[in-house]
């Protein structure tokens, strides 16, 4: 188990009110490509950043990190959801009240019960939201089912069928879809797993990985199973809810581990 979690069980030193962590809370380092996916199945999200992915199945929260993609799994109390944050990996644990990180420097922090994390905050049962250093931020009434930091930096959220951004308050769908994607610009809701690029976009649906171009257009595809599928660098990367994580280039040609 990680290195601070008993404190996490008694004393919790790290309160919202601690200074922030060691580590850098730059929101911006991993927005443009970093992207959450909402909980169509809500024991199996995942978090893409170019540092790596990270996954919650079942409980259980993981990380892999580039250029290996080795899994590491901690010994920790059952999670909900995965963020990262400056350069960190986090897991959300509602039990103990508190975000903790998978991997590196431990770090724990006392958030309250958290339904849903962004690479910029983690949000609460009634929306109020915190950030990983532990002070408040803006949040939305009522539970999320998904967040996710967006192309430019902003959150959003679905809530109630809905897709937020959580500045401002902004419904952009109504009768949203049960996945979020990150894009260049923003995010959307989708009715499958996927992420989307400048150049077109990536798919998982109806047991294939397809490759879309900027018109919408397959324009390549490969057999793969249920999952989650996101950008690490330049890296098309999936996570099976079996901790099956696999690479592909652009292409979707699928790539070795260093």
């Amino acid at each position: 188990m990680r290195r601070l979690l008993p404190l996490s069980l008694g004393l919790l030193p790290l309160v919202a009110c601690a200074p922030a962590p060691a580590q850098s809370q730059s929101q911006s380092q991993t927005a443009s490509q970093a992207g959450v996916a909402a909980p169509a199945d809500p024991g199996f999200r995942a978090a893409f950043a170019p540092e790596g992915v990270a996954w919650v199945s079942g409980g259980r929260a993981c990380v892999a990190r580039v250029p290996s993609y080795r899994v590491t799994c901690p010994n920790l109390p059952p999670a909900v959801d995965v963020g990262w944050n400056g350069g960190d990996a986090w897991a959300a644990l509602p039990g103990l009240g508190a975000v903790i990180t998978l991997d590196r420097a431990a770090q724990t922090v006392q958030v309250g019960r958290v339904v849903a994390l962004s690479n910029t905050r983690a949000y609460r049962e009634d929306g109020s939201a915190v950030t990983y250093a532990g002070a408040a931020a803006r949040g939305v009434i009522g539970a999320p089912s998904a967040a996710i930091t967006g192309g430019g930096g902003q959150d959003y959220v679905l809530l109630g069928g809905k897709l937020l951004r959580v500045e401002g308050g902004a419904v952009l769908e109504n009768g949203a879809g049960p996945y979020l994607r990150a894009g260049p610009t923003g995010a959307k809701s989708a009715d499958v797993p996927g992420v989307d690029t400048d150049f077109g976009s990536y798919r998982l649906v109806g047991g294939e990985l397809q490759r879309l171009d900027a018109a919408g257009s397959v324009v390549g595809r490969l057999p793969h199973g249920p999952g989650r599928v996101g950008l690490v660098g330049g890296d098309v990367v999936t996570v099976s809810p079996q901790d099956q994580v696999r690479v592909f280039g652009l292409d979707l040609r699928e790539r070795g581990r260093d």
